[in-house]
C-alpha cells in the first residue's frame, strides 16, 4: 500500500481525524508528491534538506496558498514523516510559516455608547455601577488597558486634570488625555466609595472593598453583552481598539496613537490601518458628547 493513504487510513481510523482535516492532509501530501514528481519513498523523503522543503512552502505561496494552509502543510507532512519513521532532521528545522495576527474587533461608537449609557444599571449597588462606569471610560476614552486602568490608585485624578499618567508595560509611563466625561465619571466613583481608603491604594474595588481582579469587570461586560446585544468580541481590549480606531478615522497619525496606548513598535499600530472606519470618529464624538 501507497505510503500517503496508509497514512490518511491511521488518521482516520486510529486517529479519528474529521473527513474535513483528511481531505485537507491528502491535498497537502498530494501537492508534495506532485512537487517530488513521484509517489513518496522512504529513500526519496530522506535525501530530501530543508531547500527543498523551502522550496515546496514557496511554490505553494506563488501558487496563493496562505500562511495558515502553509503551516498545516508542513504539520502535515511533518507527521507524515514521523508515521514512516523516515529519519530526517532537515523537516524539524524548516520554520512554520509566520501567521498574520488577528486584525483588532473595535466596538462601533453607537455598541460604545450603548454600553457606556447602560453598563452602571446592572449593578445593584450605585456605587458598583459608578465603579464599571468609570473603568469603562478609561478603556475606550482613553484607550487603556485593563490592567493599566486597574492600577490607578486613589488620589491620582484631580478635580480639572487634563491629563492622565499610565504606566503600561515594563514599567513605561505615557501621557495620556484625559476627556472630561472620563474624569467626572472617576471624580464621582472615587466619592461614592463606602471604604476607607488611603492615598497611594488602589482606586478600583471590588463589592469587600478589596482591589478589583479584572476578571470580575469582565464578568460584567459579558452581562452587558447580553443586555444590549453586543457581540462576544466586545472585551476590554476590544474598548481600547475603538479608541485607536477612532482617532485614526479622523487622521491622527499612526505615530501619536502609538504613543497614546503605549506600544513597543509602530508595527504593533499598524494593524489599526486594515480596519475599514472611515465612519466611526464622528460617532466616537456624538457619543461622548451625548453621554
Amino acid at each position: 500500500m501507497a505510503l500517503i493513504p496508509k497514512y490518511l487510513d491511521y488518521l482516520g481510523i486510529q486517529r479519528a481525524y474529521s473527513a474535513h482535516t483528511l481531505k485537507a492532509y491528502e491535498n497537502d501530501l498530494s501537492h508534495f508528491a506532485q512537487f517530488l514528481g513521484q509517489a513518496p519513498t522512504l529513500p526519496l523523503l530522506k535525501e530530501q534538506t530543508i531547500r527543498d522543503f523551502r522550496a515546496w512552502l514557496a511554490q505553494r505561496v506563488v501558487e496563493g496558498k496562505s500562511a495558515r494552509s502553509n503551516a498545516r502543510a508542513l504539520s502535515a507532512l511533518r507527521g507524515f514523516y514521523k508515521f514512516v519513521e523516515c529519519e530526517n532532521d532537515a523537516i524539524l528545522r524548516v520554520r512554520s510559516p509566520k501567521q498574520p495576527k488577528p486584525l483588532p474587533k473595535p466596538v462601533s461608537a453607537t455598541q460604545s455608547l450603548e454600553a457606556m449609557q447602560t453598563i452602571a444599571s446592572l449593578q445593584s449597588e450605585h456605587w458598583l455601577g459608578l465603579r464599571d462606569e468609570a473603568l469603562l471610560g478609561l478603556l475606550y476614552g482613553c484607550g487603556l488597558r485593563i490592567s493599566e486602568a486597574l492600577a490607578i490608585q486613589t488620589g491620582e485624578i484631580a478635580p480639572n486634570a487634563e491629563w492622565l499618567r499610565v504606566e503600561g508595560k515594563g514599567k513605561k509611563q505615557r501621557l495620556v488625555p484625559l476627556l472630561p466625561i472620563v474624569r467626572e465619571a472617576l471624580l464621582a466613583y472615587e466619592e461614592a466609595i463606602p471604604f476607607a481608603r488611603d492615598k497611594g491604594s488602589e482606586l478600583f474595588l471590588g463589592k469587600q472593598g478589596k482591589p478589583l481582579q479584572a476578571p470580575v469587570f469582565r464578568r460584567q461586560l459579558q452581562k452587558l453583552r447580553r443586555q444590549i446585544g453586543l457581540p462576544e468580541s466586545a472585551t476590554p481590549h476590544a474598548f481600547r481598539h475603538s479608541f485607536a480606531t477612532h482617532l485614526l478615522a479622523e487622521g491622527a497619525d499612526l505615530r501619536s496613537i502609538q504613543e497614546l496606548l503605549g506600544h513597543a513598535s509602530l508595527a504593533a499600530t499598524q494593524h489599526y490601518t486594515a480596519i475599514n472606519t472611515a465612519h466611526l470618529l464622528e460617532g466616537y464624538r456624538q457619543a461622548f458628547d451625548a453621554v
